[in-house]
């Protein structure tokens, strides 16, 4: 049965789907991409090479990947949502067994012409999951303790994997994205409280079990002048490049810390500090701005959409893309210890774009379909 509300109609043609993507909101994914292109080039010493011209061509394709995914029906997303999270999960374990060892860290699966990074994807088949889960469920169903054990599962399992391998700050993102997903699904804001509390009391064994490396992250987030020259050394140079660009920045590719390789990773977790050191607080703004500007249209995307899965899928992908925002400039300025997120379209990495961009064709799936009936169970008629 359709759901209240609802009024069956012909399918779209591909020309209205097209009439009804959210031009305006992919236009501001494309400006923040050419920001990142614009800071690879200057990270490079003025050069499209290694990285500028590779996030260039990786954006152009992602666009068009994005554009097929928008002109998907979403009734079809709909009910692969499920397999599509299994498949991620299988990648997550398959990177314990033959995944690539890089930096210590075993995160990446090499694909020959990619290293592909599942825990980047699982961001996304979790939102695809949990909001296939909670369209299904009426609200009285959602207040039962057992009905909430499957997505806790759902959260946890990739947590776990992700935390293995180690990768603290992504394993962190997934138990945000999960929160954020279970509290619009209608779980009661008691029930959040009660699970921090618990997590409170658990800190002490959970510091326990954290690699001496990602401690000694939380020792620099302290103090980072303790060790100025080691673990502290990002941070510092980090904060220095970010004072040294005052109000309107030391100007395009004349950042001291960056172009005399001072600032550390300037192009994947650090491409923010670079930002603000050439361009300054006005130009770190301006970029803060196209970040909040994406966030309001996915925001009222969500708000617009009439189906339970559509809202809970385009709020899901805002809030993934909001936090990789906020976490990298909280991270680089000092707010929070340095956990390895990048800035989204902004960073250099393939994986994470892929990760965006795919996010960025679920969220004009859900602007072109924003009145498409879905039935609470694939079966229905």
């Amino acid at each position: 049965m359709a759901e209240a509300g609802f009024v069956r109609a012909a399918p779209l043609s591909v020309g209205e789907k097209l009439a009804r993507l959210a031009w305006p909101l992919v236009a501001l994914v494309l400006l923040l991409g050419l920001v990142g292109y614009a800071l690879l080039y200057s990270a490079a010493g003025g050069s499209h090479t290694p990285w500028a011209l590779r996030h260039g061509i990786r954006l152009a394709t992602m666009t068009g990947l994005a554009m097929v995914i928008a002109l998907v029906d979403i009734k079809k997303l709909f009910k692969i949502s499920y397999p599509i999270y299994g498949v991620v999960l299988l990648l997550l374990v398959a990177v314990e067994i033959v995944g690539e060892i890089n930096k210590g860290a075993q995160r990446w699966i090499d694909l020959g012409i990619v290293q592909l990074q599942p825990s980047e994807l699982m961001k996304l088949a979790l939102v695809l999951a949990l909001a296939r889960y909670f369209h299904a469920a009426y609200l009285d169903e959602v207040r039962r303790p057992l009905f909430l054990v499957p997505p806790v599962l759902m959260i946890l399992l990739p947590v776990a994997l992700v935390l293995k391998q180690p990768d603290l700050g992504t394993a962190l993102m997934l138990g945000m994205i999960g929160t954020a997903m279970l509290f619009l699904g209608g779980v009661a804001l008691w029930k959040f409280l009660a699970a921090g509390a618990l997590a409170a009391a658990a800190l002490p064994i959970a510091w326990t079990q954290l690699h001496d490396y990602q401690r000694q992250r939380v020792y620099t987030f302290l103090d980072p002048e303790s060790d100025p020259l080691g673990a502290g050394y990002h941070i510092i140079q980090s904060k220095i490049a970010i004072g040294s660009g005052g109000l309107w920045g030391r100007g395009y590719l004349q950042g001291s810390q960056a172009q005399l390789s001072f600032l550390p990773e300037k192009h994947t977790d650090f491409a923010f500090t670079m930002l603000a050191e050439e361009a300054g607080f006005v130009g770190a703004v301006a970029v803060l701005a196209l970040v909040v500007a994406i966030t309001l249209a996915g925001t009222a995307i969500a708000l617009r959409a009439e189906s339970h899965f559509a809202r809970l899928l385009a709020a899901g992908v805002t809030c993934n893309f909001t936090l990789y925002a906020v976490i990298n400039v909280a991270m680089v300025t000092g707010l929070i210890p340095v956990v390895g997120v990048p800035l989204p379209l902004v960073s250099y990495g393939g994986t994470a774009m892929l990760t965006v961009m795919i996010g960025l064709g679920l969220l004009l799936n859900a602007q072109v379909n924003r009145d498409t009936p879905i039935p609470r169970f694939p079966a229905d008629p």
